[in-house]
């Protein structure tokens, strides 16, 4: 469902996003700029799907096991 919402922006920037944008397109580009920032997602069930694959599984953790190794090496 949407919902309706009105802003207030300088007028330069609604003029550069209506010359840029387009008219018709303002929403769908503010909504995709704010919608990472306000809208979580469900880290728990990503984390899960992620350790259910297990040649990633075991690429992360080859990948882990050797940035250790390179750090255990480093001169300070």
């Amino acid at each position: 469902m949407q919902k309706k919402l009105t802003i207030t922006i300088d007028e330069k920037v609604y003029e550069g996003l209506h010359k840029t944008i387009g008219a018709r397109k303002i929403s769908k580009f503010v909504e995709e700029l704010v919608r990472p920032h306000v809208i979580r997602h469900n880290l728990e069930s990503a984390y899960a799907q992620m350790a259910s694959d297990k040649k990633r599984e075991e690429e992360a953790i080859e990948w882990a096991e050797v940035t250790f190794k390179d750090i255990a090496h480093e001169t300070a």
